[in-house]
């Protein structure tokens, strides 16, 4: 039987570098970089995951990859209002609006539960996170969402995974899409599928309660 992909080639391939951002060796980055761009992934769509790798995976990380990234695309993509802080109060606002977007019915606890924890990161999450880094118009919410489950399966963070996997559905993707997605990563993450376990029985639950 033939299985139909849900997602183009041009998506998988940025999924597939996504998967690796957390804890890829040097050539493993190079080789999902170069498999991107031949499967046709836009070098702008690559250049937003760099930024949104910041909130995934820490500077550190960031800066690995996009390094391994100037190897294979020289030219750095384009700043647009991120070093502009006069706009802080339009980030805000569009931040809320992709947060709630992501977040649905459990946006209000979200910003509640987290304010507890911190009110600086409560801002930051929304105004800095989801308003001048993910509402970005290099890069579609639905993809920053898969590509987001891609950054946070090698971690140890279930909540933030699970969140995100209903945040994928809320932001118009598919339950085919998500699992394309899963096995992409379980492909990239082929020495530690551990790693996959927790993320296929948090997908499992999130659809029997759907």
């Amino acid at each position: 039987m033939c299985i139909v992909s849900a997602l183009e080639p041009a998506t998988r391939g940025l999924i597939e570098v996504a998967a690796g951002i957390y804890d890829a060796g040097d050539e493993q980055l190079a080789a999902l970089l170069s498999g991107a761009r031949a499967a046709g992934t836009r070098a702008v769509w690559v250049e937003e995951l760099l930024l949104m790798a910041v909130l995934f995976a820490g500077f550190p990380r960031a800066l690995v990859v996009a390094k391994a990234w100037r190897g294979i695309e020289p030219r750095p993509g384009e700043a647009g209002d991120a070093a502009d802080y006069g706009r802080w109060a339009e980030w805000r606002v569009r931040g809320e609006a992709a947060c709630r977007r992501i977040y649905g019915a459990n946006y209000d606890a979200l910003r509640r539960n987290v304010s507890a924890l911190h009110p600086a990161l409560d801002a930051w999450i929304v105004t800095d996170g989801y308003g001048r880094t993910l509402s970005r118009p290099g890069l579609d919410i639905r993809r920053r969402e898969l590509c987001a489950i891609a950054m946070l399966v090698p971690q140890n963070v279930a909540r933030q995974l699970h969140s995100h996997l209903r945040g994928a559905l809320n932001a118009g993707a598919s339950e085919q899409d998500v699992d394309e997605t899963l096995t992409i990563i379980e492909a990239v993450q082929a020495a530690a599928p551990a790693r996959l376990t927790l993320a296929r029985a948090l997908w499992a639950e999130l659809r029997t309660c759907s």
